[in-house]
């Protein structure tokens, strides 16, 4: 395939505003690459202290980069801290999840190896 013929497929360079990815009133972003020609999804999540989300999965592996503050992820069955400038990653159909165990804000980008998010909740005990 030429460099012109594979670049005509994709989609047209645009910034994408915040406002048309936010998740209803939160601060947490949430980009599904299918929809603007990308093969991975993300949440970018602006959390307080205490906040995260639920032990869940994907068929496919998470990376977090942690932008700003504390997050305590658990991986399976560890558990570890990652703070500002850490990158951890969960394999895929790995339980997870992850905390603001900090004192501050978290600012955290979840990375998903996917052009569509795939997302199963743990059943609550």
């Amino acid at each position: 395939m030429s460099v012109s013929a594979a670049t005509s497929s994709a989609a047209a360079p645009a910034a994408i505003p915040a406002d048309s990815i936010r998740i209803g009133d939160s601060r947490t972003l949430r980009f599904e690459g299918a929809s603007y020609g990308s093969n991975v999804s993300f949440f970018l999540v602006t959390s307080d202290p205490g906040q995260g989300p639920g032990l869940h999965r994907h068929p496919y592996d998470e990376t977090w980069s942690v932008l700003e503050g504390e997050a305590t992820i658990v991986v399976g069955d560890k558990a570890f801290v990652a703070r500002a400038g850490d990158t951890a990653v969960a394999p895929a159909d790995t339980w997870h999840r992850f905390t603001n165990t900090g004192s501050g804000t978290l600012r955290i980008v979840c990375i998903h190896a996917s052009p569509v998010m795939i997302q199963e909740f743990a059943p609550e005990a």
